[in-house]
């Protein structure tokens, strides 16, 4: 059974850059066809995918993230992270790391617990 846990700081100063690490179990993270993704929650809004990185080490970012966001592995570790540069207090949120496939729409099967992420000076 894949397990998947999120670590990282839990308060950011605005302007600075969030990196949280997903430590994945049970599954290698390049395991044919799985995809590993990170999505966040804001306070009071829905569940918003902001990237991903496949199997085989592509990477994929939500467009009106692009210019912040990275994603990246460490396959010796199974593990996969998350940057985010030059945040502001509108992404303070809930912050996932999901397992999932990609069809004709992603299909979110594993999810972590969450770490909550607050941007505040």
């Amino acid at each position: 059974q894949v397990q998947l846990q999120e670590s990282g700081p839990d308060l950011v100063k605005p302007s600075q850059t969030l990196s949280l690490t997903c430590t994945v179990s049970g599954a290698h993270i390049t395991t044919n066809y799985y995809y590993w993704s990170w999505i966040r929650q804001p306070p009071g809004k829905g569940l918003e995918w902001i990237g991903a990185i496949a199997y085989i080490g592509h990477t994929y970012y939500n467009q009106s993230l692009k210019n912040r966001i990275s994603v990246s592995r460490d396959t010796t570790k199974n593990q996969f992270t998350l940057q985010l540069t030059s945040v502001t207090p509108e992404d303070t949120a809930k912050y996932y790391c999901v397992r999932g496939v990609m069809g004709a729409s992603w299909r979110f099967s594993s999810w972590g617990q969450g770490t909550q992420v607050t941007v505040s000076s």
